[in-house]
């Protein structure tokens, strides 16, 4: 391994030099061995080429990648020790050594011929039990991923501009859409003005009213969406801070975003198919920047919440 390797290695896992060492929860946000296939097909697309090879790798060959030092997996791809290190982290875990670790799991799991213990593929004859326990574990790690993720600085940069805009507008087609309007819906209630535009001829006509002082959020999961990244590009043209809302941070999309919020997905499968994976991560994000906006305008989001609660008490008795 180079000294540039060394200290590539170092960096990713402890940290830059004299500070501590970096934190990881863990266990929360390491996939299960038999989910390591799923999430390399999640991430993928994101990955750069060299990190693919790496992902592909471990994936398709789990037993003879596991016997391998990072040195060694670097030399059967192609890449660097470094580009390793950098894979396993963006699988979710903390260095190379864990994911040697699970690679020796699910090899391990594979030779046995043991089914694992909790897939996340659905099958047509599972028990509803079944159906409960493999949804329930693909929305908690799509969650823990989605939250691993996340950059705060450019969440902090988004609820900033939020919550000082004369207007927000969030656009969302199909199961975006439904994240569009809770979102806008959640900003109703504490006093700012908001509208969800899932039509994209008034999303587009709506976008050339945005300027400086105004917010547009856009809302795709693939990043590819032509009939919401146009209302966005419209809006950032016309001087409006955007926000892109996206599993494919490398994306169109984000070419006309200053601030791009990054989702993690659960595997798809014929019967869950990404607009029902993607949905999960995509909900926490716009939490997120809801609870943030509710906090710098708290003097006003406190009193419009507490009238949103009472005009609508006497429906709930």
């Amino acid at each position: 391994m180079t000294q540039e390797a060394k200290e590539t290695f170092k960096s990713e896992t402890f940290g830059p030099e004299g500070s501590s060492p970096k934190a990881f929860s863990p266990e929360a946000f390491r996939p299960a061995p038999a989910a390591l296939a799923s999430k390399v097909r999640t991430l993928a697309p994101s990955m750069t080429r060299s990190m693919q090879r790496v992902a592909e790798a471990v994936a398709n060959d789990p037993a003879r990648c596991a016997a391998l030092t990072v040195t060694g997996l670097a030399e059967r791809t192609g890449t660097s020790e470094a580009t390793v290190v950098r894979t396993a982290r963006a699988l979710g875990y903390p260095g190379y050594r864990d994911l040697r670790l699970a690679l020796a799991g699910l090899a391990a799991q594979q030779q046995s011929g043991r089914a694992p213990a909790l897939t996340t593929d659905i099958a047509v004859d599972d028990s509803l039990t079944d159906v409960v326990a493999k949804l329930a574990y693909d929305e908690q790690q799509t969650l823990a991923d989605t939250a691993a993720g996340l950059d705060t600085t450019q969440l902090e940069a988004a609820v900033t501009a939020a919550a000082g805009a004369r207007r927000i507008d969030v656009y969302g087609v199909g199961a975006s859409g439904l994240v569009a309007q809770d979102l806008t819906q959640k900003l109703l209630r504490i006093g700012r003005v908001a509208h969800a535009h899932s039509d994209p001829h008034l999303a587009v006509t709506n976008a050339v009213q945005l300027g400086a002082g105004d917010v547009a959020v856009a809302i795709t999961h693939s990043g590819s969406t032509g009939d919401v990244i146009e209302p966005l590009r419209v809006a950032f043209e016309r001087g409006a801070t955007t926000v892109a809302i996206t599993g494919r941070p490398e994306s169109a999309v984000t070419q006309y975003a200053d601030h791009v919020l990054t989702t993690s997905t659960a595997r798809e499968s014929e019967l869950r198919p990404a607009a029902m994976s993607s949905r999960t991560g995509q909900l926490l994000v716009v939490d997120c920047l809801f609870v943030g906006v509710a906090q710098r305008t708290y003097e006003v989001a406190g009193p419009a919440l507490a009238a949103s609660y009472e005009a609508l008490a006497h429906r709930h008795r």
